[in-house]
């Protein structure tokens, strides 16, 4: 085979891997929307998208909740931890009465018993008033599970929720076993120690417990109007930054000075921002968050959905499907078409343009992975671009190689300069062509033995091609004795018919020394004959996939042949045709006749340089 077959058979195959490579950078989508694990932390994915929590985090005040903090003020004023029972009893009796609190939820577990009256007062409100007490599940495959404490609450499994199965809790002591309502507060960070999702639903030895935030809404909302989390794992939209959270000390409800409008009717989380309890965990919005803010937002996402405020769900993760798989078509059509920067540039704009679409997105779809679409572009960009690049290298090592053979290195070294697309597709151009043989070649041979005679051909040959590639001609092709030549194409050049001549002349001088020089060892003189004329033809290559060949086809090329032919009964080595001499600018010529040619109704005139001896 070939090297253009086989260019052209892997051009195809080409076409196929280009398929492959852009079905490869969709799959990437594909398996970062659906088959990775919506709960693992996928990396990049989460990275980004906290970034973009972080954007959209608004900053309007949340008028349902309040914190209620036991900050370093209220431990500095009260003294410090645990506090007496009798301390929290008044705080949570304070903001229930007092202040009209709507539900109060403790994000603290007390595991063991403290000063009897206060736990009493504490245990009978939990009983009877909208209070929410704590308590937290472990979810690490512990070898010794951990229990500490007495669980309380729960409902009997039924199949309805998906749960994440605990291994160990720290319960409250016993004391507290018939309250009512209770909440987890254990969470469960992702890889990269980030807490972004919450165990919605707990399930241990068959039951289900809810989250804290959970439970107080239950607590004290009329009616339960949330979609569970079809994942175990609820993802905390964290809509709000911990600015919009009024937070009020500890010691300010203890000591009555808080403002009332700031916690009448509102939800109340009980928690710590303490550096000294250490309840902190690091959250999209900080590396450094109270844990009882983790909850705040939780609660906050349950009454925008009850609210009907929550972000509308949208298919996101189609719309990264769909997004991706018209970049990998764009990017199959355009790679082999466009430049290697260009592609990249455009594969820069998409991955631009998707990023506000993520941004958009990820408010909207919890599952969904704002990076897919870019790891597919990165895929496209480390994969196709390299492949395309590779390929328009080998096709332009085969454009050169298919070059080489029919003009000399200074045309090639032009043609590139000029950056031509492809100088070899088939176009029209006013061309000069030159043909050239031996005169009597069979008579010159029949005595030379096979090895002399192949000696005179390669020598002969030398003579007529050197002038054609200096004089930055296009080789056509050999033609046993004689050869085929062009100006004007693939390179426009417009002196070509002036070169051509020129090209003629420097045939005759090599000729005729080659002759000389046979001459002086008894071998019989040596005649060309050429034929020159100009005109449009439509020259490029015209090969096949089993062989490239690059020529000029056209009515002058026809008549030069004549002309050639016509020379052997002329003394004139060199027959010029009219086209020439019309363009020809340097050269001056002599009228040798008219002559119908073979093929031609009408006569053509024949021209020879005037510089040129006759025979």
């Amino acid at each position: 085979m070939t090297s253009q077959f086989s260019f052209r058979r892997f051009f195809l195959s080409a076409e196929v891997v280009r398929l492959l490579i852009a079905f490869a950078a969709v799959f990437l989508t594909v398996w970062s929307q659906w088959i990775v694990a919506p709960n693992d932390s996928y990396f990049a994915s989460e990275w980004l998208r906290d970034r973009f929590i972080r954007i959209q985090a608004s900053n309007e005040p949340d008028t349902r909740i309040t914190v209620i903090d036991i900050d370093e003020s209220s431990l500095a004023q009260i003294g410090p931890w645990p506090w007496s029972r009798e301390n929290l009893a008044d705080m949570v009796e304070n903001l229930l009465v007092a202040y009209g609190a709507k539900g109060v939820a403790l994000d603290l577990v007390l595991p063991e018993p403290a000063d009897p009256e206060g736990d009493a007062r504490l245990a009978m409100l939990a009983r009877h008033g909208p209070v929410v007490l704590a308590q937290a599940f472990d979810y690490s495959p512990n070898p010794l599970p951990l229990r500490v404490g007495t669980l309380a609450g729960g409902k009997p499994v039924d199949g309805r929720w998906n749960a994440i199965m605990a291994s160990g809790f720290i319960g409250n002591h016993a004391g507290f076993a018939d309250s009512p309502i209770l909440g987890n507060i254990g969470m469960l960070p992702d890889q990269d120690g980030m807490v972004r999702r919450l165990p919605f639903f707990t399930q241990y030895e068959n039951r289900y417990y809810p989250t804290l935030a959970l439970a107080l809404y239950q607590c004290c909302s009329k009616g339960l109007n949330i979609t569970p989390p079809s994942t175990r794992l609820w993802r905390v939209p964290f809509s709000r930054t911990w600015s919009a959270y009024t937070a009020i000390p500890a010691v300010e409800i203890m000591n009555l000075q808080a403002p009332r409008e700031l916690i009448a009717g509102r939800l109340i989380l009980i928690g710590s921002s303490s550096l000294g309890l250490s309840d902190r965990v690091a959250t999209p919005l900080n590396p450094s968050t109270p844990g009882v803010l983790v909850h705040a937002s939780a609660l906050s996402s349950l009454l925008d959905m009850q609210a009907g405020t929550a972000a509308t769900p949208w298919p996101g993760r189609f719309i990264a499907l769909l997004f991706s798989t018209l970049v990998a078509i764009s990017a199959a059509y355009t790679f082999p078409r466009l430049s290697a920067l260009t592609n990249v540039g455009l594969l820069a704009a998409a991955s631009l343009l998707w990023l506000p679409l993520a941004f958009w997105i990820s408010e909207h779809d919890a599952f969904f992975s704002p990076t897919g679409p870019l790891a597919s572009n990165l895929f496209l960009l480390a994969i196709a671009v390299p492949f395309d690049w590779q390929l328009a290298q080998r096709k332009s090592r085969h454009l050169l190689g298919t070059l080489h053979q029919y003009v000399a290195k200074s045309v090639v070294d032009e043609l590139l300069r000029s950056d031509l697309q492809n100088p070899l597709v088939p176009q029209q151009r006013n061309v000069t062509t030159l043909i050239a043989d031996m005169e009597g070649y069979t008579s010159q041979v029949e005595s030379l033995s096979v090895e002399e005679a192949a000696q005179l051909t390669r020598d002969f040959l030398d003579c007529l091609t050197r002038p054609v590639l200096e004089k930055y001609g296009t080789l056509d092709k050999y033609t046993g004795d004689g050869l085929v030549a062009f100006w004007g194409a693939p390179l426009a050049i417009a002196d070509h018919a002036d070169l051509a001549l020129d090209a003629a002349e420097e045939i005759l001088k090599h000729v005729k020394q080659l002759s000389a020089t046979r001459q002086e060892h008894g071998c019989p003189p040596l005649r060309v004959r050429i034929g020159i004329e100009s005109g449009i033809a439509m020259a490029g290559d015209f090969g096949t996939s089993f062989r490239s060949v690059y020529t000029a086809v056209g009515d002058c090329v026809n008549v030069a042949s004549r002309l050639e032919d016509v020379a052997r009964n002329l003394p004139h080595d060199i027959i010029i045709g009219q086209g020439t001499v019309d363009l020809a600018k340097r050269h001056n010529f002599i009228k040798l006749g008219d002559v119908v040619l073979r093929g031609k109704e009408k006569s053509t005139v024949l021209y020879a340089l005037r510089s040129q001896t006759p025979l």
